[in-house]
């Protein structure tokens, strides 16, 4: 049987957020075919999930070190003297290093589960490398440079994704099999990644919600849902983006309109911003969505950068719940504007989509129906989980 090396930045359980989905998914589905071992690090709340995801995932070895290191002006300034992106700064141990390093050539595979865990792998590793690119990493930053006003900052942000981009293109190279969605393969095979080393995969969400009734457009408010890390810069942008442009016009048409928003850690920005306003709600984590679901009529998704396939929207899909997203919130999805969602990337057409779907129940239905079918379809994961399984083999 191959032994599974799994290096992934934060611990795969509970199963809340996008990338942990993932992670936790593709664990379970190693688990059923080889000896896993898994390397990782703990932060914010995962201490207190460590022993329940010990019970359930019965690994051969893991390995666990605290680790927080902010996203902050001082932590930047190093991570530029040591000469590498932000992010591999904010995840690098020494003593993690040596855990890894005693353990690494007793396994036949690493599974690098993210980018910056790829400093963990030594050269004289000579087992097979399989690379998971949860995103086309430099491209978010560049989008986010793109967008920012502050001529100091925007530079900030496009070292940060010349850093990246020059990391992910070695690491590409150095990996015998990558892992990534359709539309960040192709950013990457642009920046000189091996195009014949890719696999398709992607990150998707619940698709138990698609056994679920339909949502019914009479059972429902005049209401809005957002569901997502509210600490994470493009969720925190896009909101207050959607708050400054769009809500206005919504509000001038429906009075009564409310928000409600549902993630932990909800940054500064959004807490005041919910402080203004007695219609957004900002309700924290949410153990249960799915009364959420059923009370609000339209769900929206207001990126305006970002890479990778955005499992807010999967969700949404596999729900039935009618979106609105923007061209960076549907990339890598086999979707239509105004058939499975709406996608408009201008306040005005943005709040005209909404308004539809908030008053038109025969256009609202059409879109449920649409997303459901188009999410059963190609969104499973039985077969994210076959390609999986073929990177190991291949």
């Amino acid at each position: 049987m191959k032994k599974i090396l799994v290096l992934t930045p934060t611990l795969p359980y509970p199963p809340v957020s996008g990338g942990v989905i993932k992670s936790n998914k593709v664990i379970q589905f190693l688990l059923e075919h080889y000896s896993v071992s898994v390397a990782c690090f703990l932060k914010n709340e995962d201490p207190l999930y460590l022993q329940e995801f010990k019970v359930i995932f019965p690994l051969q070895n893991f390995i666990a070190e605290e680790l927080n290191v902010t996203r902050n002006a001082i932590n930047l300034i190093k991570s530029n003297i040591l000469g590498i992106p932000l992010n591999l700064y904010r995840n690098k141990s020494k003593t993690f290093k040596e855990k890894i390093k005693a353990i690494i050539h007793q396994h036949d595979v690493v599974f690098c589960d993210h980018y910056v865990m790829f400093q963990y792998i030594p050269e004289d590793y000579k087992g097979k490398i399989i690379l998971h690119e949860h995103n086309c990493e430099y491209l978010i930053w560049k989008r986010y440079a793109a967008i920012e006003q502050n001529i100091a900052k925007k530079l900030a942000l496009l070292n940060q994704a010349y850093r990246i981009k020059h990391y992910e293109q070695e690491i590409c190279a150095k990996a015998h099999v990558v892992l990534a969605a359709p539309n960040d393969q192709e950013e990457l095979v642009k920046i000189g990644a091996d195009a014949n080393k890719f696999m398709e995969t992607y990150h998707l969400g619940d698709d138990s919600l698609l056994q679920a009734a339909n949502i019914e457009f009479s059972k429902t408010k005049k209401s809005l849902l957002y569901i997502g890390t509210l600490s994470w810069e493009a969720n925190i942008d896009g909101l207050l983006w959607f708050y400054d442009k769009v809500w206005p016009i919504l509000k001038k048409q429906d009075s009564d309109l409310t928000l409600s928003i549902i993630g932990k850690h909800a940054d500064a920005r959004l807490q005041e911003m919910a402080a203004k306003d007695d219609d957004i709600i900002l309700t924290g984590f949410v153990e249960d969505v799915e009364p959420y679901f059923q009370q609000h009529r339209v769900f929206i998704t207001p990126l305006r950068f970002g890479s990778g396939i955005k499992v807010k929207v999967v969700n949404a899909l596999y729900r039935g719940i009618p979106c609105v997203t923007t061209s960076i919130g549907a990339e890598g999805l086999k979707v239509k504007d105004a058939e499975h969602l709406f996608i408009k990337d201008t306040p005005e057409a943005y709040a005209a989509a909404i308004q539809k779907l908030l008053t038109d129940e025969e256009c609202w239905n059409a879109i449920r129906n649409n997303a459901r079918e188009i999410a059963n379809q190609y969104y499973t994961w039985h077969a994210v989980l076959a390609t999986i399984k073929d990177a190991v083999e291949k």
